[in-house]
């Protein structure tokens, strides 16, 4: 495998499962910290702020700069400042997506408004559920922060944020927009903030259809990592590869 400038990481089932590090992927994240490269973090999970992302990178001895920390709901708050004029927004989430549209200048509400920003919420209940439902079905644009049905734990996989957006959008009979990977927005703002070109960067992650997608999508170089949600026989079925494959990241430290 070539060097790379920007070693671009997911977490989920990537760098960690639940609380527990993945020990092969934090060894070879001193590996390259080692080298003195310093990786980036483009995570879909949206109930954290960077800061909070930034914790658990410590909890498992990984120091990371806030600078390389990326997340769905920061990459969903400039899209929706950008794209809603009354700066209005009902919410489902937690304080990562919270937080993220408040430092956008975006007023959250629960008065009738144009647009639903969904990102994960752990205190998930039937009445917002139903709330959500409701506010699309009156005509609020739905937009999901990420669109992953599941992620992985330490006891197994839980539903992910998309599974919920799903469930509003079939109620409301709407289509909702996704803004995490596989878009490649949170690529396009590193690139763009840390002066990289599509050359010096490579997608790391265990999910084909949202980490490797979203390098493909954005034209940089992927590697899959056969620790999460998409093991390595389901990968080679589909039509568009990564570009490299690995079962964990010590064969990247060995080879």
């Amino acid at each position: 495998m070539k060097s790379y400038k920007a070693y671009c990481f997911d977490l989920d089932g990537t760098v960690y499962r639940g609380k527990e590090g993945i020990t092969s992927a934090v060894t070879f994240i001193h590996h390259l910290q080692s080298q003195q490269i310093e990786p980036f973090y483009v995570t879909n999970n949206s109930s954290k702020t960077p800061q909070q992302l930034q914790q658990s990178l410590q909890d498992i001895g990984i120091t990371a700069p806030i600078s390389h920390v990326y997340s769905s709901s920061l990459a969903t708050a400039k899209y929706v400042a950008k794209n809603c004029p009354d700066m209005l927004v009902n919410v489902v989430g937690e304080i990562g997506l919270r937080t993220a549209l408040e430092q956008e200048g975006l007023i959250i509400t629960d008065a009738p408004c144009s647009v639903l920003v969904m990102g994960i919420d752990r205190q998930m209940t039937y009445d917002k559920l139903v709330q959500a439902s409701f506010a699309v079905q009156k005509g609020a644009k739905l937009i999901g922060t990420n669109g992953d049905i599941k992620f992985p734990t330490e006891n197994g996989f839980a539903p992910g944020n998309g599974s919920l957006v799903h469930l509003v959008a079939n109620v409301a009979g709407a289509l909702p927009i996704f803004i995490g990977k596989p878009s490649p927005v949170m690529l396009q703002i590193i690139a763009q903030e840390h002066g990289y070109s599509k050359e010096d960067m490579l997608m790391i992650g265990d999910n084909y259809d949202t980490d490797i997608l979203c390098g493909i999508n954005y034209g940089c170089d992927t590697l899959h990592v056969n620790t999460g949600v998409t093991p390595t026989h389901i990968v080679k079925q589909q039509a568009e590869q990564p570009t490299y494959c690995i079962e964990n990241m010590l064969e990247l430290i060995t080879n």
